[in-house]
């Protein structure tokens, strides 16, 4: 007897495949020691070469990146996973410089330190962030956070009297270049908000700040209120005009219904009437069958004679002769 299976069945029972396991959400990344890192494993130093093979899972490559990160957008993010991504195995540390340091060298910030620490140790990428960072980096902070590649764009960055502040480490063969994101920095954002700065302040004027926290003068306080007023009567008048004209183009349906309804009416009631009334019509038809049956139905009437053929015309009136 033949042993005849359906096709596609399983002679042997198979071990089922587990399901991927469910990917849970990640904490924060820490925050780096002021004392530097206290890991137990060798920290030989590689090249590039190496990093690039890729490392044992105890030993990742260790990437630093540093900024002020203000106003932190995707333009920093991007950079960040530049950097995570320059290796199979790689270790990224993030170095944010405090107020004190960017104030002095790049400027004021939106966001104080505090935010910016922060931001950046929920950013997916991060694994470690340095608080307090140097503006320049030292042989000593290198060795201190096990460093074994910085990575920036390779725009030299003119700070501190430098020509480039990363100049050394190029120089050492530490450098790995990233790209920059073209179209976003916290520069533009900035611009953004000074350009339309009176449209921001009657935006947070309308939702509750007061004009002291805006640091807004009386008169400026009053110009942005009145400015709103308007704006509010004009959305009020453009929302009338939008439901005045939803209200026309309904009446407009509505007529051009009722128009070709009553042309088609027009057209039946016309039709109706050529059809009974018309020269082939019922009502013709009807006229004449009754013309045809009062002719029969009236009695028959000699013609009247006429003076030429009357009997007595043409006798002689005078006697006979005999």
């Amino acid at each position: 007897m033949v042993n005849r299976r359906r096709h596609g069945s399983r002679t042997h029972s198979q071990p089922r495949r587990k399901p991927p396991p469910v990917q849970t959400l990640r904490e924060p990344a820490i925050f780096a020691k002021a004392s530097g890192t206290d890991s137990d494993v060798p920290h030989d130093k590689l090249t590039l070469a190496q990093a690039r093979r890729g490392t044992p899972a105890h030993r990742p490559v260790r990437v630093y990146a540093d900024g002020i990160f203000d106003l932190f957008h995707s333009g920093h993010a991007r950079a960040l996973m530049q950097a995570k991504n320059l290796f199979p195995n790689t270790h990224l540390i993030v170095g944010v410089c405090n107020d004190e340091l960017t104030h002095k060298y790049k400027g004021y910030t939106v966001m104080t330190e505090g935010e910016r620490y922060e931001a950046l140790i929920h950013c997916r990428y991060v694994d470690e962030v340095v608080r307090n960072a140097p503006w320049s980096l030292t042989p000593e902070f290198l060795k201190k956070h096990r460093i074994d590649f910085v990575a920036h764009d390779d725009i030299p960055y003119t700070s501190a009297g430098s020509d480039d502040v990363y100049k050394h480490i190029k120089a050492a063969g530490m450098f790995v270049a990233t790209q920059r994101t073209e179209g976003i920095s916290t520069s533009d954002l900035i611009t953004r908000i000074v350009r339309d700065y009176d449209v921001y302040v009657r935006r947070n004027l309308q939702r509750g700040y007061t004009a002291r926290e805006l640091n807004v003068g009386f008169i400026n306080e009053k110009k942005y209120r009145l400015q709103n007023q308007v704006d509010k009567m004009k959305e009020t008048v453009r929302t009338v005009e939008e439901k005045s004209k939803h209200l026309v183009h309904r009446v407009e349906e509505k007529s051009h219904d009722l128009i070709f309804k009553w042309e088609e009416k027009s057209r039946e009631f016309i039709g109706n009437f050529l059809e009974l009334f018309g020269p082939d019509g019922a009502w013709h038809m009807i006229q004449e069958r009754s013309g045809r049956m009062l002719q029969a139905l009236s009695p028959y009437q000699s013609p009247r004679s006429s003076p030429s053929s009357s009997p007595t015309r043409g006798r002689s009136c005078s006697p006979p002769s005999y």
